[in-house]
């Protein structure tokens, strides 16, 4: 007789695993891990290490050449190896040809070399100062050679990448225009912009403590953040969800002024609200009107916990319009605040009101000095 039921499979044996083989296993991936970047020093020191040896090589080529034939070969070759060692070395292989230049200039002193002035000893000498001090501060930066500097036009183009529009249905146009102090390449004040939910625009803009290039790394850092944070809550809850986050940095300087406006691009239905910033101003097209949308005042972005930022809300009409701006337009030694906001409403009436001009118009009309960071943003409904 055969039996009804199928034998049964032995069960295979459960496989754990010990406390102890998962911390060889995670020990082994550490090792591992210390290997490769071993290794990828060892690459970049290889790399290093015969850059060196090309600059030490022309160093004493272009000694040779001075002490041969000083009609075509000047001391000041010296200066353009060294800037051109500076670009593609690091700290430790440069202060080694820095050294080397030191020492084939001597030489060349001692062998009184017609074209080795004091003057030229001089330059040579400064040459080699700045070009330690420069490459040490890069050093502390963390930044190594040409592909440093590339890191940092990156950084700038994330940071205005972030101020970029979304496109907008019909009828409705956002112009933003941003300048950093003396035309550097990082600006304390940025935009950041989200489209939520495909109707609901948002826009911050921020006015970071410091201006310029000082400001630039807290502006980057700051953008990337409040970039995720917009139109991922409700609107009111942003301003002090962004004041939180910059108490958790323990910056030094870290306090920022924000105007948040908020915008649904079905209604026209906008709310403002506004932490330690200049007040919008608000173009009534149907009267022609200009207003302040001014709120209670409250502190700055990192000041104080559990900020409340008060909210005004209104509606978009058609031809209406509302102008974001930060302080350096309104502000200048010797003239107070209101008489600045005063003036930028006559450059708004007539740039914005009577032109229809952009955010680049209402710059240009503020005629605002060049020491300090400037931003506009013009949000109108046509």
């Amino acid at each position: 007789m055969h039996s009804r039921h199928a034998p049964r499979r032995p069960r295979r044996p459960r496989v754990t695993r010990s406390l102890g083989t998962v911390r060889a296993d995670r020990d082994r991936d550490a090792a591992s891990a210390r290997v490769r970047r071993g290794l990828r020093r060892v690459r970049a020191l290889g790399t290093q290490g015969v850059l060196t040896a090309v600059f030490l090589v022309l160093a004493f080529a272009l000694a040779a050449g001075v002490e041969r034939d000083p009609r075509w070969f000047s001391p000041s070759v010296f200066v353009l190896l060294l800037l051109v060692a500076t670009s593609v070395l690091r700290w430790r292989t440069l202060v080694v040809v820095v050294a080397a230049v030191l020492v084939l200039a001597t030489a060349l002193a001692l062998a009184a070399v017609p074209t080795l002035t004091p003057g030229a000893v001089v330059v040579l000498l400064l040459a080699c100062a700045a070009v330690l001090v420069f490459a040490w501060e890069r050093e502390r930066l963390g930044l190594q050679g040409a592909p440093g500097a590339l890191m940092l036009v990156d950084l700038r183009d994330r940071l205005s990448a972030g101020g970029r529009v979304p496109p907008l249905p019909v009828g409705w146009h956002v112009d933003v225009e941003v300048r950093s102090a003396h035309g550097a390449g990082f600006s304390g004040d940025f935009v950041v912009t989200r489209l939520a939910e495909g109707h609901r625009l948002e826009i911050a803009l921020v006015d970071v403590s410091g201006k310029g290039q000082a400001a630039g790394v807290r502006s980057l850092q700051l953008s990337g953040a409040l970039g995720g944070l917009l139109g991922a809550m409700s609107p009111p809850r942003f301003l002090p969800a962004a004041n939180d986050y910059l108490l958790d940095q323990r910056w030094d300087e870290g306090f920022a002024t924000a105007v948040h406006l908020a915008v649904d691009l079905r209604t026209g239905g906008w709310s403002v609200a506004s932490a330690g910033h200049p007040p919008p101003i608000r173009l009534d097209a149907a009267s022609g009107r200009l207003e302040l949308l001014t709120t209670a005042a409250g502190p700055a972005l990192g000041v104080v916990d559990a900020i409340r930022p008060e909210v005004r809300t209104g509606t978009f009409a058609r031809g209406d319009a509302i102008v974001l701006y930060t302080d350096g337009l309104v502000e200048s030694p010797g003239r107070d605040v209101d008489q600045g906001i005063d003036r930028l409403l006559g450059v708004v009436e007539q740039v914005v009101s009577a032109r229809g001009g952009s955010a680049s118009a209402v710059l240009a009309g503020a005629r605002a000095a060049e020491d300090d960071d400037r931003a506009v943003v013009v949000v109108r409904r046509r």
